[in-house]
């Protein structure tokens, strides 16, 4: 059997069908999410030298437990099927409980954020506050001074943070045309229309008009803020965000494996979607969140910063948004959800998930190639089974 016949096999189809203009539709996804830095330019986030991963903890006891949804009784393996599962990890009060690895899915394997890779970004800015380097109450410009004629010239941090940036700017997906497909191409992330003439993420924001209300209103979830807060963490620190964050948050973690980012022509990290790492690695980034910014018995955050971001936040921000139909008690607050019951997470397009319930002192990471980007079903189903295994282990 040669190399591709084999691929097709794992795949069911060869590696060349995989494109940039269709690396995030099904069935295409399932290879593509793992294997980014195969067709879109990254830069690497380095782990802890020589720290070797344990052993993988078989699922399969968890895995035919059942729970109710919707009035049915469902098994946690028919969950991980119908949810599009790469991988997921449980870990209770501190040790990993079980590992779920879909067909060709290894320790080692990394995985695209998509937008939990803003709730990471956001761990960064919270150490440079904590370093005196940030003040979230200032405006963008002060560190990004490109922005000043932008939407963000008279935004502040904390806007940025919280999604309550005034912008003319919607988050339309299956849009080709619109201005979010501009964003994406202009990240490397979609193919070059003909004749465009090519963008970097910084020129594409720096074109941003502000919306028709004043800045620190409604919710209103825009991508673009967490790019955003990528370039004012490195201009508030002087460094790369890709090396700050291994020096300051992936190696004091304790982290395994590599991590990387995608980057735009001029080099620029997209700290907004583009955080590919090993579903263990993220889970650990939950565990130090839910040890109040401890891990390994290091300080790696304040634990003033992650009482902020887990019960922060203006409640009515979120109810006059049109994301409080799917999350209702909910709130977003330093780029992280607050479900309303003392569980918050990092959410990422396609199924991607970082869920900690400290009560519980529960922290699940989950992976998954689900077909379409937004689904408020997907949530709800997700956030379901993870409220179950809460109860279950």
């Amino acid at each position: 059997m040669t190399n591709a016949s084999a691929f097709k096999a794992a795949y069911g189809f060869d590696r060349d069908e995989v494109r940039l203009g269709n690396w995030r539709a099904a069935p295409w996804n399932v290879w593509a999410f793992r294997n980014v830095s195969e067709f879109i330019p990254t830069a690497r986030i380095a782990a802890t030298p020589g720290l070797a991963e344990e052993p993988v903890v078989s699922p399969e006891g968890l895995l035919r437990q059942e729970f109710s949804l919707n009035g049915e009784r469902i098994t946690v393996a028919e969950a991980v099927r119908e949810t599009s599962t790469d991988a997921m990890v449980v870990m209770k009060s501190g040790r990993i409980v079980a590992d779920f690895h879909a067909p060709g899915f290894t320790l080692q394997s990394r995985h695209i954020l998509f937008s939990t890779s803003k709730s990471v970004t956001s761990v960064v800015a919270g150490i440079l506050q904590d370093d005196g380097l940030l003040d979230f109450q200032e405006l963008v410009p002060r560190y990004v001074p490109e922005l000043k004629s932008s939407a963000y010239g008279d935004a502040r941090v904390r806007d940025v943070l919280d999604m309550r940036v005034s912008l003319d700017f919607e988050e339309v997906y299956h849009d080709p045309r619109g201005p979010y497909a501009r964003y994406r191409r202009a990240g490397l992330l979609d193919p070059s229309e003909p004749g465009e003439e090519p963008e970097t993420v910084v020129a594409f924001i720096a074109g941003l008009k502000k919306g028709r209300g004043d800045h620190g209103g409604v919710y209103h979830y825009a991508s673009p803020n967490s790019d955003v807060l990528g370039l004012v963490i490195q201009g508030a620190s002087g460094r790369r965000f890709p090396d700050l964050a291994s020096e300051r948050l992936f190696q004091p973690l304790g982290a395994r494996q590599d991590a990387y980012v995608t980057v735009d022509r001029a080099g620029t990290p997209r700290t907004g979607g583009g955080i590919n790492m090993t579903p263990r690695d993220l889970a650990r980034i939950g565990e130090m969140m839910r040890q109040g910014g401890v891990a390994n018995g290091r300080r790696i955050v304040s634990q003033s910063w992650v009482h902020d971001t887990i019960t922060g936040g203006s409640s009515q921000a979120w109810a006059e948004s049109t994301s409080a139909s799917w999350l209702p008690k909910g709130r977003y607050h330093n780029k992280w959800y607050q479900t309303g019951n003392g569980a918050f997470f990092a959410l990422g397009i396609h199924g991607q998930w970082l869920y900690i319930n400290p009560r519980a002192e529960m922290v699940i990471a989950k992976f998954s190639s689900q077909p379409d980007a937004i689904v408020d079903d997907a949530k709800d189903f997700n956030l379901a089974l993870f409220e179950a295994l809460v109860k279950m282990i």
